[in-house]
């Protein structure tokens, strides 16, 4: 099976907060991860029109589609099985209204989590996670 790749803000502190969530609950090791700073992300992510630079969201690749905002978030949850499976629910909601409280969290996350001035550098065991 190939890896999800999940892309995120490496400045961002709420961003590189929940990649390490999903690292500890990744017990399939089913993904892997790139900040949208990174060349990887601005060379795979140009295939899809996409450009990282101004997604401002989570960005979840799994077999050849991308998922955002709210659906990469509840794909990724979906991916780490057990209990975070149960929260597909939340696909009942129409994504509209996800996508809405997904922005608005979203605008405000430099004002509320803070933010780096440099992408996160991963620990030597968890390097093969980062592409």
């Amino acid at each position: 099976m190939e890896a999800q790749i999940v892309f995120f803000d490496g400045v961002c502190n709420l961003c590189t907060g929940t990649v390490k969530f999903i690292i500890n609950r990744d017990k399939q090791d089913k993904f892997r991860f790139a900040a949208l700073q990174s060349e990887v992300a601005k060379k795979t992510l140009k295939d899809f029109n996409i450009n990282p630079e101004n997604s401002g969201t989570i960005l979840l690749l799994k077999e050849g589609k991308v998922y955002q905002k709210s659906a990469a978030a509840l794909e990724i949850a979906a991916g780490l099985g057990g209990g975070w499976a149960t929260l597909k629910i939340l696909k009942l909601v129409p994504i509209f209204i996800r996508d809405f409280v997904y922005e608005k969290i979203a605008a405000n996350r430099y004002r509320i989590w803070g933010r780096e001035e440099s992408c996160m550098v991963p620990s030597p065991e968890l390097k093969a996670k980062f592409l």
